[in-house]
């Protein structure tokens, strides 16, 4: 389905160059805020307490988050429903000079302050060893994700494919981490299953192109690769409209109604969208075309004689 359709093609590779200076610019200051700012690690990452209460009715997590505050604890605090609309989690930071069972203390009080019914269902000290675990799986998850996508497009489409996408992927991935760094805002589980989300999305858009470029590469032999690459962005830009609109309308409603459990996982793929059109378009098909990808590469000998040499749109250009 195609809501417009564009005849003649936009010479994207024409600013290539322009756009990737401004890309480099963009993830050389995400790279110095991170290692100025670093990010700021949530509870499942530093270590800290985590309890579960329970209601005898539907809990009001507002209310419950509140009485939280009022307990002291403002910054860092996750309360979120756990199992069930009666149960709640709540992880608590660490802080100096208070003990874990200080801290689950001070917060049951205040929670039975506003409902003396409330229990005490959970409560465990989550140490900063669980964090460093969790840190390296998390990095071992990415570095996996990267290794596959490299395989997968060096046999799809061809190894300098594969490079491209790579280097726009985790362009997108430090970009994400680079707002993240900048404006402090919690880095969580959730956050990180947000930018491994982003990089299988993202690579999706540049497999999309990839193949476009392949098709194109067989049925206008005439045109050089910067014109092929035009086309093949071009061709898909409706697709590319509607896709990363529809998928757009569902993480906005996510960031504006899935309350703060699901607020920064919103935010991080809000980021890894845009960033990933960007990317597809601007750094991996470019990269792919500085890498000298060409003709012969994606269209083999077999491949060529099955073109029918009195098929018009062999030789055709655009």
């Amino acid at each position: 389905m195609e809501f417009f359709r564009i005849k003649k093609d936009i010479p994207f590779m024409k600013y290539a160059l322009i756009l990737n200076v401004i890309s480099f610019v963009t993830f050389a200051l995400a790279v110095f805020f991170l290692i100025t700012r670093g990010l700021h690690l949530s509870v499942e990452f530093t270590g800290g307490t985590v309890m579960e209460v329970a209601y005898k009715q539907t809990a009001d997590i507002g209310q419950v988050r509140d009485a939280v505050a009022k307990a002291g604890f403002t910054q860092d605090v996750t309360v979120q429903n756990f199992g069930g609309s009666r149960n709640v989690m709540i992880r608590l930071p660490v802080q100096k000079g208070v003990t874990s069972a200080q801290q689950s203390e001070q917060v049951l009080t205040a929670l039975k302050a506003a409902d003396p019914e409330v229990e005490m269902r959970r409560n465990e000290f989550v140490g900063p060893q669980v964090g460093e675990e969790l840190v390296h799986g998390g990095l071992m998850a990415l570095g996996m994700v990267v290794l596959g996508i490299v395989i997968y497009l060096a046999f799809r489409f061809e190894w300098k494919f594969g490079v491209a996408a790579v280097i726009a992927n985790l362009h997108d991935v430090v970009i994400i981490l680079g707002f993240f760094a900048f404006f402090q805002w919690e880095f969580s589980l959730s956050v990180l299953a947000g930018v491994l989300a982003v990089l299988g999305y993202s690579v999706n858009e540049s497999v999309v192109i990839f193949d476009r470029i392949r098709e194109a590469f067989r049925k206008f032999r005439k045109l050089n690769t910067h014109e092929v690459i035009d086309h093949a962005i071009t061709s898909t830009m409706s697709r590319t409209i509607i896709t990363h609109a529809s998928t757009e309308a569902m993480v906005l409603s996510m960031f504006f109604f899935g309350g703060p459990s699901l607020h920064y996982f919103a935010l991080a793929l809000t980021i890894g969208i845009l960033f990933g059109i960007y990317s597809s378009v601007f750094v991996a098909a470019a990269i792919a075309m500085w890498l000298g990808v060409k003709r012969e590469d994606l269209v083999k000998t077999s491949a060529r004689k099955d073109l029918d040499p009195n098929d018009p749109n062999a030789g055709a250009t655009v």
